[in-house]
């Protein structure tokens, strides 16, 4: 399978498992180069860090500027949903939390947010709270039909 990478994912991976990548400036670039790989013909996925959420306002407690950001994606959403074909599935989620709010601005909020959304995708589910990150991992090998030994625990029998 296609991994493309947008942003600092190949650097997390140390470039490994990665076939293509794109680094970024910001979460708009981000999002441009996402919406430029969603173009392409590809079999796999597309895996996009928005790093701006963590490196510019998570951690220098910017509530305006966090909000401004989430703002601009809720915008933009719509022309990621466009590009989607029928058999995408769309995952938006974080590595961690980090509120901008909080006294610290060390990582504050363990607990992510996970939202699915995609054309064969049932409504209205929710995917309570999770036991590991391993689980999105999980579900999409399932998803894939790819094998791992990984403990994750696959909820696409809920998508």
């Amino acid at each position: 399978f296609d991994v493309l990478s947008v942003g600092k994912v190949v650097d997390i991976f140390a470039e490994r498992g990665v076939t293509d990548y794109v680094r970024t400036v910001d979460n708009a670039d981000g999002i441009e180069k996402t919406l430029e790989y969603m173009k392409r013909d590809f079999n796999g996925l597309c895996f996009t860090n928005l790093v701006d959420y963590d490196m510019l306002y998570g951690h220098r407690n910017d509530v305006d500027g966090y909000a401004k950001a989430l703002n601009y994606f809720d915008e933009r959403l719509p022309d990621i949903l466009a590009q989607l074909r029928d058999e995408d599935m769309l995952m938006i989620t974080a590595d961690h939390g980090c509120d901008p709010a909080t006294e610290s601005t060390d990582h504050s909020r363990e607990y992510i947010p996970l939202v699915i959304y995609g054309k064969e995708v049932q409504g209205g589910v929710n995917y309570h709270t999770r036991d590991s990150f391993s689980d999105i991992a999980a579900t999409i090998l399932s998803y894939f039909n790819v094998n791992s030994s990984i403990k994750g625990k696959a909820i696409i029998d809920k998508i």
